[in-house]
């Protein structure tokens, strides 16, 4: 009788702790731009009918604040993270926190660095981390945290290490988080497990990306969309950094699917997630 019901326990334990961890699962709105340029309202309810919750906008396609956020709102969704540019961030710091903050969001997020070409220099990245650590204090200011989220150009050579060390080194440790999207961490030749491990108090979001096994690496932060497939199915090793991060106290994750398959993989992704131990 008592291991009947110990294995009763077990089963309900391990059935919260997967309901729990789905919540967790957000979705990049960008890997559905093509159907919300079609539609935004059916494209929102799809994201919804997926049991997904939480969100990680950049773009109202073309709708106003009102009309966009009402639609986050009747589709029961929760903007965690606002992504915005380089240039509004130099720019317009208390603009870009007064728009996360209108939306609810508790993240602001910065996918690229300019540079020429495909080299990064130290002097794009000393620009870079003078414009970060300044934006990064006011939006703390306005409590919000800023994130950064590398493309693998970061990942030349440098020193002993990689520019990416010295970046990380150079931002303020206060103001300045990582975002990692994995899928970009192993194109450049990283090891995203091995990064986690190594910048444990810096990374404090996930993109989830599963790449097409064959695919050629590169450090420009260019690849073909299509090698993006369901989660699980690729080289990256979602199983092993999933376990990683929820290690190191990661608590928020998003799906980006870039490729045209995106509305039928995403499901399946998420079905492959919930299986994990």
């Amino acid at each position: 009788m008592q291991s009947s019901l110990k294995k009763i326990l077990v089963s309900l334990l391990v059935l919260a702790s997967l309901s729990s961890f789905a919540q967790e699962i957000g979705l990049q709105l960008y890997s559905l731009r093509n159907q919300f340029a079609k539609d935004v309202p059916g494209t929102m309810a799809k994201i919804r009918s997926f049991g997904i919750k939480e969100i990680e906008i950049g773009d109202t396609y073309g709708l106003s604040f009102p009309e966009f956020i009402k639609l986050i709102a009747q589709n029961q969704l929760q903007v965690v993270s606002y992504g915005t540019d380089f240039e509004r961030l130099m720019n317009f710091p208390q603009s870009v926190a007064d728009d996360a903050r209108a939306y609810g969001a508790k993240f602001v997020v910065c996918y690229w660095i300019p540079h020429k070409g495909d080299t990064l220099t130290l002097e794009d990245i000393n620009k870079a981390a003078a414009v970060f650590n300044k934006a990064g204090k006011v939006l703390a200011q306005n409590g919000l945290l800023l994130c950064y989220h590398p493309h693998g150009y970061e990942f030349q050579p440098h020193e002993k290490g990689t520019l990416f060390d010295y970046m990380v080194d150079t931002f303020d440790a206060r103001y300045v988080y990582l975002q990692m999207d994995v899928f970009w961490i192993k194109q450049a030749g990283q090891d995203p497990v091995a990064l986690l491990k190594r910048y444990a108090n810096r990374w404090i979001m996930l993109h989830l990306k599963d790449r097409k096994p064959g695919t050629p690496g590169s450090k420009n932060g260019r690849v073909d969309v299509e090698t993006n497939v369901i989660l699980g199915q690729g080289d990256v090793g979602i199983d092993a950094i999933m376990r990683t991060a929820k290690s190191i106290g990661i608590k928020h994750y998003f799906i980006e699917d870039e490729s045209s398959r995106s509305e039928e993989q995403i499901p399946a992704s998420l079905r492959y997630l919930k299986s994990l131990k």
